[in-house]
Order: structure tokens, then sequence, then C-alpha cells
């Protein structure tokens, strides 16, 4: 894992957008932690936000899509999917990034995506953006969401 190579930006103005997070509940810890770092970001850029609980990762999409349907300027995805012995990770790792790619391009508009894929539960950890954490995957996540959204308004 690498935080270097991350481009320094001004801060991003997110007066007037409403973004829903939406964050699986698998590995709460982990999740808890991403959720706060999204919702500081969301609230240091002067964002409207709200949340919602999806199962699990392989349900991100089908909910990311009915709150872009429902209004919403963008949406930040979350979830924990930790690596098991068993093929079940690729499946759901892939249906995720896929679906929520295809929710982005059908809607037009943008998806944060903070999905961690790890190999162990100190991967997450070290991303959740909790003390002693290395990187906040999920404010990074709803930075993008919130700048692509202001890009995509002034492309309009």
């Amino acid at each position: 894992m690498s935080v270097e190579g991350a481009p320094q930006a001004d801060r991003v103005d997110g007066t007037g957008l409403n973004v829903t997070v939406v964050a699986g509940m698998w590995h709460e810890q982990i999740s808890d932690g991403l959720i706060a770092g999204a919702v500081r970001a969301l609230d240091e850029a002067g964002a409207a936000h709200t949340l919602v609980r999806a199962p699990g990762a392989f349900e991100l999409p089908v909910i990311a899509k009915a709150v872009l349907e429902g209004g919403a300027d963008a949406v930040v995805a979350l979830a924990v999917i930790i690596r098991g012995g068993t093929p079940h990770f690729e499946f759901v790792a892939n249906a995720a990034t896929d679906g929520l790619t295809r929710v982005a391009l059908d809607t037009g508009k943008p998806v944060g995506f903070g999905v961690l894929t790890t190999d162990d539960e100190q991967q997450g950890l070290d991303r959740a953006g909790l003390p002693g954490s290395k990187e906040d995957k999920g404010a990074e996540a709803a930075d993008a969401a919130l700048r692509t959204a202001v890009l995509l308004r002034g492309l309009r």
C-alpha cells in the first residue's frame, strides 16, 4: 500500500451537492472508520449528505443506482472485502467494482470508490482512517466523488 503519488489539491467546495454514503455492514470497525472519514470530508466541503447501510459489498451497486436515480448528485461507496480461502473474495470484489462502474456510467453521476479489498484485517485497519491508520480511504473516496460532481457540473 502506498500513498506516494497522491495529488495535492485545494479543498473542494461541495456547497449545493447532495451526496449519499452507501456503506456495507461487514467488518464494523473498519467500515465505521471509512464512514467517519467520508462524513468528515463531506462536512469540510460543505456538502449535504446522508448514510445508507447496505447488507454487504455485493449490494452496493443496486443501492447506489437507486439513490442516484432518486436525486443524489453523487455516491460514496464504502465496504470491506477480506480475502478468505475460497474464490468468494474475487466474485464479490469483481461484482462490486464492475457494478459500481456501470452505475456511474449509466447514471452519468459520480461514484466515489472506497471498497477495500484486502488480504487481512490489518490491511483494512491501516486504510480505514482510524487512529494509527496510514490512510483514510473513506475521505479519499468522498473527495473523489465531490471533485467529480463539481467537474461534471461545470461541464454541463
